[in-house]
């Protein structure tokens, strides 16, 4: 009989996680770097999408400005999911799917570290920061009289000095939804779970778009970072042995992710 190893203790794990997001969180402040290069780096990302003809982000600025019904609830799906989702699918993984949990761990911890990187080596002007002649405007502070967020991105009001704006290359707010949604599709058992999966980092794509927090190639480059962090965690997880490889991932040869396999921690009993 194959032997799964479950999770560590969840305090360890906890504490694994706060200490990880307090360096991204306190990286993302050290990673600021000059205002005007940061402006130089949105512009040009602007005018390469422009060239494609893949800028996205002018025309869905528009619509969630103008409208409100479309705006408001884009706000607050920008300030608040990226910070509940996350961790709720954590703990699910956790508590109902222990043999998938360790891989999953590193892939998020191992994306988010490369997303740092990315801002310190590319420190990028979201298109709300942009001078007006460029189209876009800030829906967080047009519409900040409607939640908790000020005229600084997600942050409550008086925190905004505490957030880095300028890291926005990549999109980890994409590259988490993504994160997410890859494991609620593949683990995922009732339908309505797996569409959400499927429709979570979708409706975060435009949401960071229309409220012009992002641009579509950092939208890219968020999915750009978890594929490397996927890969990354693979090469990190399986070196530790093969008890490690059964523990629910099974693989075979030329699979970018570990496909989902009938495992004992996986059986109707356990998935209630």
């Amino acid at each position: 009989m194959t032997h799964r190893p479950r999770p560590t203790r969840w305090w360890a794990e906890l504490l694994l996680l706060g200490l990880v997001y307090a360096a991204y969180s306190g990286g993302r402040l050290l990673a600021r770097g000059d205002v005007q290069l940061a402006v130089d780096h949105g512009l040009a990302i602007l005018r390469f999408e422009g060239a494609l003809g893949m800028d996205f982000e002018r025309p869905l600025n528009r619509l969630f400005t103008d409208q409100a019904w479309l705006g408001v609830p884009a706000d607050f799906v920008y300030a608040s999911l990226h910070y509940l989702v996350t961790p709720a699918v954590l703990v699910w993984l956790y508590r109902r799917r222990p043999a998938h949990y360790r891989l999953a761990r590193t892939w998020l911890v191992a994306s988010t570290l490369l997303g740092l990187i990315g801002f310190t080596l590319m420190p990028t002007c979201p298109p709300r920061l942009l001078d007006a002649a460029h189209g876009f405007s800030d829906t967080m502070a047009q519409y900040s009289g409607y939640g908790w967020w000020g005229a600084e991105a997600s942050a409550p009001r008086g925190m905004g000095s505490f957030t880095n704006q300028y890291a926005a290359m990549p999109s980890l707010h994409v590259g988490w939804a993504l994160w997410c949604g890859v494991l609620l599709w593949m683990y995922g058992r009732r339908p309505l779970v797996r569409a959400f999966g499927v429709a979570y980092p979708l409706v975060t794509t435009l949401v960071v778009m229309g409220t012009a927090n992002h641009y579509f190639f950092d939208a890219v480059a968020g999915a750009a970072v978890m594929g490397a962090g996927c890969l990354l965690a693979r090469r990190i997880v399986f070196r530790r042995g093969p008890t490690i490889v059964s523990g629910g991932w099974d693989t075979s040869a030329g699979e970018l992710l570990p496909a989902q396999r009938p495992s004992a921690d996986d059986s109707p009993a356990a998935a209630r």
